[in-house]
């Protein structure tokens, strides 16, 4: 396996994903009961969360220094650029909590793996694990399956009240992403 890059830089070369089609189904449904463990602690149900939710899901962050899941790792169409897009979201963090919404991310890895990222890139928010694939399985998340391991699709949710209110999918570059969705809240207020 290829050793990552420079994590925080996006090459200009990456494939855009398409639209697949694989999340149109989701707008209007309920976010099924289900724990998801969370880096700071407990688990986190965002069925249960009222007012406005915004959840970033991502395939996995890289490790500086360690190997990328697979050799062609960037040559996958949104595998490339979760370190950018979790980064953005750090920084655009206080317009989002101004435009009303709580903000998770959202990946297979488990919360060992993601509290390392969130020390390593100072978040301020939780990731959330579904390691176990629970809701994924529920709400049919588009994945993708690399070296054997099911990740998501990189994506992401606006939930109200514990409902999928939008989708941004597919999402690229990344690292506009937490941008877009700022535009997005401000656009569409609750």
């Amino acid at each position: 396996m290829a050793l990552d890059k420079n994590l925080s830089e996006l090459p200009t070369d990456l494939p855009v994903p398409v639209d697949d089609g694989a999340a149109n189904h989701l707008p209007g449904l309920a976010i099924p009961d289900i724990a998801l463990p969370a880096t700071v602690g407990g688990a986190v149900e965002l069925s249960k969360r009222q007012g406005r939710t915004v959840v970033f899901i991502y395939p996995r962050t890289g490790v500086p220094g360690a190997p990328s899941l697979a050799d062609d790792w960037e040559m996958i169409p949104g595998a490339r650029g979760c370190t950018p897009q979790s980064c953005s979201f750090r920084d655009h963090y206080a317009e989002l909590k101004d435009a009303g919404a709580e903000v998770f991310g959202l990946s297979t890895q488990d919360t060992a793996f993601q509290r390392e990222a969130v020390a390593r890139l100072h978040l301020p928010f939780s990731l959330l694990s579904d390691a176990e694939l629970h809701l994924t399985r529920a709400l049919n998340l588009p994945t993708l399956i690399v070296s054997g391991i099911t990740l998501l699709k990189r994506m992401g949710l606006v939930l109200r009240d514990g409902k999928i209110e939008h989708v941004f999918y597919p999402v690229f570059p990344p690292n506009e992403h937490a941008e877009k969705t700022v535009r997005w809240l401000l656009d569409n207020p609750a």
